[in-house]
């Protein structure tokens, strides 16, 4: 069994404990935004709760559309290129019939001159090839996004990896099992990391740095999305000798690590941070304050933020939450408020160039700031 499942007994007695040492705190002190808040607690308990079973819904739903095994996969595809070939042919269509103010394209033929000429400064076609290119364009990047994400995760789940595995059986030992801990934390770190630079997969990883507070039922605020996401494969470890079943005891087990960095009562660990994950450095990786963006991405070790750049210590009080809040504790909205806007910075992106930019660039991405540094953690 997932020993992070075995845990969950352990989560809320340290939870209890955990709010009962802040209620003392405050007392003495003042309030903080480490404090438990009703709302928001249930909130993230909500999510922890659906990050569970998401997974099994989320398989049955997308085995029969999954290409090359599933039933309706051709589907999916065909419904996909059908997509891009209309939203292309509106794209031209609303650009043939926008306003001239002079020709961009001097040498094109004379038939097509002909064409445009007879389109150009139509609005009402305009509108309509627009809007056709907005349902067109999110179509697209759905049923394109879903088919190759359902068949990246069949083409690298650890089970297949394993029988492709190009280094022999490691076995269960201490040795094996130390290799399965190190390579998930190497994964994760990139994983983790890729969450936060690319938006498709920043509107997963989202949802844990919602709360605008601290504290260990912040841990349990997770994602429920994870089936829509490519991602570095944790059955690379299989094709390496490393048994199914460890990489699973591996996840497990960063897991329960990182479960007890989200915290405020704890606060410096002195030398062991520098080579391992702590509270502290984890507050930075929540913090919205400009100097912590997109920092201290590794799971137990924090080594591979050091070797990587992308290590920043705790210095100035870490602002919770993201650069912009959502206000809200609705879990429906906590899950889906980055698609949404994704969705809506889609439909309104004129050319094929912005509507990938949109999902695969930074989350900071737009047009008029291409070559800006990504700005993370936008809502």
């Amino acid at each position: 069994m997932d020993p992070s499942v075995m845990a969950v007994p352990g989560y809320f007695a340290t939870m209890g404990a955990e709010y009962a040492y802040l209620k003392r705190r405050a007392a003495r002190h003042g309030p903080a935004r480490t404090d438990y808040e009703p709302r928001d607690t249930v909130t993230s308990l909500a999510m922890g709760v659906g990050n569970l079973l998401a997974p099994i819904v989320m398989g049955k739903l997308l085995a029969p559309i999954t290409p090359t095994v599933g039933r309706y996969g051709k589907v999916l595809v065909g419904a996909a290129a059908a997509s891009v070939a209309v939203t292309t042919a509106a794209d031209l269509v609303a650009r043939a019939s926008a306003p001239s103010v002079a020709d961009p394209e001097p040498s094109v033929g004379r038939r097509r001159r002909r064409l445009r000429d007879k389109l150009r400064n139509r609005p009402r076609l305009r509108r309509a090839a627009e809007r056709t290119a907005a349902v067109g364009g999110v179509a697209s990047v759905a049923t394109a996004g879903v088919a190759v994400t359902s068949l990246w995760a069949h083409l690298t789940a650890p089970q297949r990896l394993w029988e492709r595995r190009v280094l022999p059986d490691l076995g269960t030992g201490p040795a094996a099992f130390a290799a399965a801990m190190v390579g998930w934390d190497f994964i994760y770190y990139w994983n983790h990391r890729f969450m936060h630079e690319c938006r498709a997969l920043w509107a997963i990883h989202v949802v844990h740095h919602s709360s605008e507070r601290y504290n260990l039922s912040t841990a349990l605020r997770q994602p429920v999305a994870d089936a829509f996401g490519v991602f570095v494969p944790s059955g690379l470890l299989c094709l390496l000798g490393i048994r199914p079943s460890l990489v699973v005891q591996a996840r497990g087990w960063n897991l329960i690590y990182q479960y007890w960095i989200h915290t405020d009562a704890i606060r410096r660990l002195g030398p062991a941070e520098e080579v391992l994950n702590t509270p502290s450095l984890h507050r930075v990786h929540h913090g919205s304050n400009p100097q912590y963006l997109d920092r201290n991405h590794g799971g137990i070790l924090i080594v591979w933020d050091r070797l990587f750049g992308t290590h920043e210590p705790e210095d100035e009080p870490v602002v919770y939450g993201l650069t912009k809040n959502i206000d809200t504790f609705n879990p429906v909205r906590v899950a889906t408020h980055e698609h949404r806007a994704m969705i809506a910075d889609v439909a309104g992106a004129q050319t094929w160039g912005d509507r990938v930019s949109y999902v695969l660039r930074g989350p900071g991405w737009a047009p008029d700031t291409a070559g800006a540094r990504p700005v993370s953690q936008v809502a």
